[in-house]
């Protein structure tokens, strides 16, 4: 059983083919408008804690690894679960990271892909899920 964990930016790319996508551009803190963290990822521990520090981020990790777990068992496929934000650089990187950390400290099989965290930063404009772009 294994658990295929991938983060992305829906403004560079559609979402990779997933079991289960979750879209965190309206759900979650954006460091992007942080100046402090704008031009660093969720590789980084600071942009990482601001982004777990969001009310409800945790919570969102653990369910996601409890149902693609759960998928996995039931059916004996790879499951992957794909974070999805506006950059791919922060949010979905944070969350893509705490999925794989809960699944390895629990024992469990994991890769992670972080799709577009080298990619630049998108302009101001596209950093909400109403734009078109983003």
């Amino acid at each position: 059983m294994s658990i295929r964990i991938v983060s992305f930016g829906y403004g560079h790319a559609p979402a990779p083919t997933a079991d289960l996508v979750f879209d965190l551009r309206a759900l979650l803190r954006n460091p992007f408008r942080d100046p402090e963290l704008k031009h660093r990822t969720g590789l980084d521990q600071e942009v990482y804690d601001h982004v777990m520090g969001t009310r409800g981020a945790a919570r969102l990790a653990a369910g996601a690894v409890a149902t693609a777990l759960a998928l996995a068992e039931d059916t004996g496929a790879e499951v992957t679960v794909a974070w999805g934000c506006t950059g791919g650089r922060h949010r979905s990187v944070g969350l893509a990271r705490a999925s794989y950390e809960l699944l390895r400290a629990a024992g469990e099989e994991a890769t992670i892909e972080h799709r577009d965290v080298d990619l630049g930063l998108l302009p101001s404009g596209v950093h909400n899920r109403e734009s078109g772009r983003a």
